[in-house]
């Protein structure tokens, strides 16, 4: 019988730097047992912290996203519909295949220029103030701006939408990770239904509604709602804590932000070692063994859950040397931040742009930048990596 490591006492610690932890059980081995805290309680699950088997398990097919093959439905989906995080092939590459004929290269490039202006105008209103949280002033509103108009949202309270957001990935508690899912599904089933009465409007989420394969496939209302939870959700709390963690490593490593703003050529180089060292996404979320299998000799039975640690993978020392230091110059190529397999992020090359275009300006015009106090608490569970607010001052 496998022992089970509990990790419910580690608290705070956890949220805080999980890294130590994770350190410690990638030194007795690559997959482990252990319980877990979560605002439903505690529950038992394998964890995965080695690289190596890290990146096979998430293309691994016997491990299921699709809670129905082991008999569960979940909050979102019961609530939301069926998206790309909660499907297997073949009905995975059916819903992938009618979302990326709308979410092209193309169409992400022809952003650039709006984005480049959403992040001046940030600017425009944030430095004359000398003193900012840059979260609640950069971080936050330039991903939602964008995926916003990106889907054809309407401008809605933003802080609202914030607070409902934040507490579907980082719930604080059951009752209120409900009420916000239940919140957000009204919005987008009245969302999509003004966009059918509208007729055709040009933007991503009217593009979906209307969207038809050559065999005359198309998303069911459930299918659609699925997909503009993902996307909305997925489409800008990622970016947040990208722009969050990169400005943050880059303010408590002066050598290296001094080596960026000497060299701006290596910003690419910045955003990449950002998703590798405080990626935006600690764990992957759940996958289930759809049958027997073994991942580094742990035995895993038929319907047992899966967390596969990005975070944990990505410090890994048989994969990247001196794996706990944050370096601009290091060759980040194979990183997990935005997964691997089928369930890459469809959004990887949107979250990079913002990233590069957010941090690059911020740099350039605030040449004083620096911390103006700690930054806020991590975000709560185990899914999200972000801190609630960054102090700065320039």
């Amino acid at each position: 019988m496998e022992s089970v490591i509990d990790l419910t006492q580690s608290g705070d610690v956890l949220r805080r730097d999980p890294h130590p932890v994770y350190a410690r059980l990638r030194e007795q081995g690559p997959v482990h047992r252990v319980r877990l805290h979560t605002p439903e309680g505690a529950y038992e699950t394998w964890l995965v912290v080695g690289y190596d088997e890290a990146r096979a398990a998430l293309a691994d097919h016997r491990l299921a996203k699709d809670g129905a093959k082991i008999g569960a439905t979940f909050l979102e989906e019961r609530l939301i519909g069926k998206h790309l995080l909660a499907a297997d092939p073949p009905q995975h590459a059916r819903l992938r295949a009618l979302v990326t004929r709308a979410f092209t290269t193309r169409r992400v490039a022809q952003l650039r220029p709006r984005i480049q202006r959403i992040t001046d105008d940030l600017l425009d209103e944030m430095l004359p103030r000398g003193r900012a949280d840059l979260i609640a002033s950069l971080a936050y509103p330039l991903p939602i701006a964008v995926i916003s108009e990106l889907l054809g949202v309407p401008e809605m309270d933003r802080s609202e939408f914030r607070r409902i957001s934040t507490e579907v990935v980082a719930p604080t508690g059951q009752d209120a990770e409900h009420a916000a899912v239940v919140r957000l599904a009204e919005y987008l089933t009245e969302l999509i239904e003004d966009k059918r009465r509208a007729g055709p409007t040009g933007d991503l989420l009217g593009d979906l509604i209307r969207t038809t394969a050559e065999d005359g496939d198309r998303l069911s209302a459930e299918e659609l709602r699925g997909m503009a939870f993902l996307l909305l959700v997925a489409g800008h709390e990622t970016t947040v804590n990208l722009i969050g963690n990169g400005v943050l490593a880059l303010l408590t490593h002066p050598a290296q932000l001094a080596a960026l703003r000497a060299d701006p050529t290596l910003l690419d180089g910045a955003v990449e070692e950002t998703l590798r060292w405080e990626g935006p996404v600690e764990n992957a979320t759940f996958r289930y063994a759809a049958e027997p299998l073994e991942i580094a000799g742990a035995r895993i039975g038929p319907g047992e859950h899966v967390l596969i640690g990005l975070t944990a993978a990505q410090r890994d020392g048989m994969r990247y040397a001196d794996p706990d230091r944050f370096d601009i110059r290091r060759d980040t190529r194979g990183h997990l931040a935005f997964g691997h397999g089928i369930h890459f992020c469809l959004g990887a090359p949107l979250a990079r742009l913002e990233g590069r275009t957010a941090i690059g300006t911020l740099l350039e015009r605030a040449p004083g930048l620096a911390l103006d106090g700690a930054p806020g608490e991590w975000l709560p569970g185990m899914l999200m990596r972000g801190v609630r607010s960054l102090p700065v001052r320039w």
